[in-house]
């Protein structure tokens, strides 16, 4: 079983379906509200977990009332809270989001995600020098960030950075980590480079391997030597929020079978989460991913 430690943001949804988007001073009356759990960490440490790794989250909720919940519902997962900090006199993570004819417009409160520290990691050392990977995004703070990469990296545990949101890197960051995760917008930010300079290009300019996310052409990689393709898989989409997440997750699952195939892995359990509404309720189990990688083969 693969052992995991993920370390990133945690966050109450709060979704309010609306036929427009009000204007400034106006009161609108919504057509449904909905909180759902999520934060790109938590939503990583979920789907890993479907996946049938042992996933331990690092990162923070409040004290107010959604922290409970959010914990519980990692815990139900069968994810390990034990580093799962309480930051007092703060409010969880939120995004306050507004849906309307198939937009939306969304405020972030990043809450006690913004009080996850390098302190937090060095106490999870022990955690990560036992992890066979390490996964991390950008939703909480650089400096604790930079402080997974070079735990991670001191430990000899390999460390997959998912850069989103992306923001400029130092070269040093990057190579430290075993992987990076961008879309080419993202690769492009960390690089400080063009964004519509040819993404082969970024990934050779990279100074570590890239697995570069195409949405449904599939994913590219490049781990030395020149970039490969792993084309996307053919399903009917319903909601594509969190393919991403089930990507990164499945990815550092499966990274022991080697990059090809974890790969393969991350973009058929991509493809599937898109087949149903909701972050983590696209998230399939390692059966659906398998059934979906046989029909292909068939």
């Amino acid at each position: 079983m693969t052992r995991l430690v993920v370390v990133g943001s945690i966050n109450m949804d709060l979704v309010t379906v609306a036929q427009r988007f009000p204007a400034p001073g106006e009161t609108l009356l919504g057509e449904r509200f909905l909180s759902v759990h999520g934060g790109k960490g938590a939503n990583q440490a979920v789907a890993a977990a479907r996946f049938g790794a042992e996933v331990h989250m690092v990162g923070a909720v409040g004290d107010d009332d959604f922290a409970q919940p959010l914990r519980e519902a990692l815990a139900a997962e069968g994810v390990d809270i034990e580093h799962v900090a309480r930051i007092k006199d703060c409010s969880s993570g939120t995004a306050s989001i507004t849906v309307a004819s198939g937009e939306n417009q969304i405020v972030v409160v990043p809450g006690a995600n913004a009080h996850v520290t390098p302190s937090h990691i060095t106490r999870a050392q022990d955690l990560i020098a036992g992890a066979d990977t390490v996964l991390v995004q950008m939703e909480i703070p650089l400096e604790a960030v930079e402080a997974t990469l070079r735990m991670a990296h001191h430990k000899h545990v390999p460390v997959i950075l998912n850069p989103a949101p992306a923001q400029r890197l130092p070269v040093e960051w990057l190579k430290l980590a075993r992987y990076i995760t961008p879309n080419q917008h993202e690769l492009a930010t960390l690089l400080g480079a063009d964004p519509n300079d040819d993404f082969r290009d970024l990934m050779r300019r990279a100074p570590c391997p890239v697995v570069l996310t195409r949405g449904v052409e599939g994913a590219w990689f490049r781990e030395g030597g020149e970039p490969q393709h792993q084309s996307g898989f053919n399903v009917e989409a319903v909601d594509s929020t969190g393919a991403g997440d089930t990507f990164n997750a499945a990815l550092a699952v499966f990274l022991h079978e080697g990059l090809p195939l974890a790969v393969r892995k991350a973009c058929a359990a991509a493809a599937l989460s898109v087949t149903r509404l909701g972050a983590r309720g696209g998230m399939p189990h390692p059966a659906e991913v398998d059934a979906l990688l046989a029909r292909q083969h068939s």
